[in-house]
């Protein structure tokens, strides 16, 4: 029963907190759209999107008039595409993409996720076409993302998908470089990707989901800062308990729209994301709790530490709010989506090896950063070798959107707009690793990978 101290503080959580809806991901299942003719099977997967997608974006509007809880984006996740198109004849996927982003315009949702390759252990000629179509589809499709996994704890790190992500990266970036080489926002290297992931740019439905599934992403990174706020002076313990309470408490607000959002569509509630994912807007920054712990800024020592606190306590709030919490869940460290970031990175207190070191206990990994343009592929692939290798020996999800923006070096800065923010080129290490991603092969799996 809600009491009027509960529907005040909620109010307070939206209107002044950033409380939000992140995401409504609608997960679709595409295996039954494979064929050996690529035109049939790009038939079939258009009109399957619009079949389940077409009042995703107006029962998202409902529910965010009704319940007065913003719902930021309304996006769709597809099966890996690598998966549907390689029973076609195609020597290229980029009609693929096209085919995905004329669905995702027509539905009118903002981004869709699936032109995807799990590659970890090694390639089918579906993942072969479709990594090497990537550039091309990233630069004529506005609403497509791709993401490619090539390492996981049971399989080990692959290391030629990893050299070759680092081409890809590159190759994607020159073809965008009028618009800051923007390509490249749209595309993530995972190591232990998940199924359910709804936030852009790695989501896609996978193998083992549903026909289709409604996942939700919730945030408020305002509204964990405003709560560590009142507790100058306190404990780490009661900071701990403080941010779990309110993870429960956002973590609620999503399972609702969730439900709501299963029953009026007709398709089954998958899991809850709550991972505190920063905007560029002032009070809705992840940077700035770290700070409120007690930091003088984001990057200072301390805070690793602090970001372990944060994650950790953001997982326990969650899974007692919600009988499915899934995706990745916990906090996101993009620097570009960020302003505590952004700041931190101008001012020299957070530098590239530190966000390295923070994403051993973050959620995800290295996201939006800029780098310069002229920063070779193989050192690309190194920082892909390195985040995967993080994922890899703790058994957890780890990613690298990284943005090579061609023309651009330390000291200027690349403008993406919108939830995309801008970023700083921050710099890379300037020895090379040439050598060491030639040997390609793959780092085999840890030993406790070998559970059973």
């Amino acid at each position: 029963m809600l009491n009027i101290n509960s529907i005040t503080e909620t109010i307070t959580m939206i209107q002044k907190e950033k409380l939000d809806i992140r995401t409504i991901t609608m997960g679709i299942s595409l295996l039954d759209c494979q064929d050996t003719d690529g035109n049939k099977s790009r038939q079939k997967i258009y009109e399957k999107i619009n079949k389940y997608g077409e009042n995703l974006v107006k029962v998202g509007e409902e529910l965010e008039q009704e319940f007065g809880i913003p719902i930021i984006n309304k996006r769709i996740a597809v099966t890996p595409i690598s998966l549907v198109a390689g029973s076609s004849m195609d020597e290229d996927y980029i009609e693929y993409g096209k085919v995905l982003d004329r669905a995702a315009q027509e539905v009118g949702v903002n981004f869709i996720g699936g032109f995807s390759a799990l590659v970890h252990k090694g390639y089918t000629k579906g993942d072969e076409i479709l990594i090497k179509s990537i550039p091309h589809v990233l630069k004529e499709t506005e609403r497509v993302c791709a993401s490619v996994n090539v390492g996981s704890t049971k399989a080990g790190i692959n290391m030629k998908a990893v050299k070759e992500m680092g081409e890809i990266i590159k190759k994607t970036a020159i073809l965008t470089q009028n618009r800051d080489s923007i390509g490249c926002a749209k595309l993530v290297v995972f190591a232990n990707s998940v199924e359910d992931n709804p936030f852009m740019a790695g989501a896609y439905h996978g193998a083992g989901e549903p026909e289709a599934v409604i996942n939700v992403g919730v945030s408020g990174p305002g509204v964990v800062k405003s709560a560590i706020e009142k507790l100058k002076g306190n404990s780490i313990d009661m900071v701990a308990e403080t941010i779990k309470r309110t993870a429960f408490k956002i973590t609620r607000a999503g399972q609702l729209i969730g439900n709501e959002a299963s029953k009026r569509l007709g398709i089954p509630f998958g899991i809850l994301d709550l991972s505190l994912a920063p905007t560029p807007d002032i009070g809705d920054s992840v940077a700035r709790i770290l700070e409120e712990i007690g930091l003088e800024s984001c990057g200072a020592h301390g805070t690793t530490a602090a970001l372990a606190l944060l994650n950790d306590a953001v997982k326990k709030g969650g899974i007692m709010a919600s009988s499915h919490v899934g995706g990745l869940s916990g906090a996101f460290i993009p620097v570009s989506e960020d302003e505590g970031m952004i700041e931190a990175v101008k001012i020299g207190s957070l530098t590239f090896d530190k966000l390295e070191a923070m994403t051993s206990v973050c959620s995800v990994g290295l996201d939006m950063i800029a780098i310069p343009g002229d920063t070779p592929a193989t050192t690309i692939s190194g920082i892909i070798a390195d985040e995967a290798a993080i994922g890899v020996i703790n058994n957890k999800t780890t990613a690298v959107r990284i943005i090579p923006v061609i023309g651009k070096d330390i000291g200027d800065k690349a403008i993406f707009g919108g939830l995309l923010g801008y970023a700083p080129i921050m710099g890379v290490n300037k020895f090379s690793c040439k050598d060491f991603i030639n040997r390609l092969g793959r780092i085999p799996a840890p030993v406790h990978s070998f559970k059973n």
